[in-house]
């Protein structure tokens, strides 16, 4: 009874202070996934960034299309579940483990992202800052940037355009 107390509070305690960070772990459906990927124009040899990595999901999509991904996840076991699932894709997919909002983004052409509404202005920020003129889209599943208008949306997915907003 002890090891499966110890083994619940352990999980709980990997799944659930990721709040502290960002979001939930929550998966990317598939039709989900396809529609951000769609709406960055994602193809062969594009750089993308998903903050918040979660089980591979997109990684995995992105990297069949031929792009280059790196991801950041917190929850340690998150991290081995999506390097397995990766594992055929390991020259293209990176997945990292850590807080992405201390660790040096890549340069990249497209940003994936599931977060919380109350970090998306620090998000914009953090973008502005790295990638602003740059080429640079962000998708945000579920949540908006506040004061911005998305260039698209589509199935609950907004997409912003930091080489225009530069302008």
């Amino acid at each position: 009874m002890i090891i499966v107390f110890v083994v619940f509070a352990s999980l709980t305690v990997l799944f659930g202070f990721v709040v502290l960070f960002g979001a939930p772990y929550l998966p990317t459906l598939r039709k989900q996934t396809e529609i951000a990927l769609d709406l960055l124009e994602v193809k062969k040899g594009m750089k993308i960034l998903e903050l918040g990595s979660g089980d591979g999901s997109v990684a995995l999509a992105a990297a069949k299309r031929g792009a280059i991904v790196t991801g950041y996840e917190l929850n340690p076991i998150l991290v081995i579940v999506s390097r397995m699932r990766c594992w055929q894709y390991r020259k293209q997919v990176s997945i990292h483990w850590g807080n992405f909002w201390h660790a040096d983004w890549p340069a990249t052409d497209g940003i994936f992202v599931f977060l919380l509404d109350k970090y998306m202005n620090k998000l914009d920020n953090n973008i502005i800052q790295k990638y602003s003129g740059k080429n640079t889209r962000l998708v945000s599943f579920a949540f908006k940037i506040p004061n911005k208008k998305p260039l698209k949306t589509r199935g609950g997915m907004f997409l912003y355009d930091y080489n225009l907003l530069s302008k």
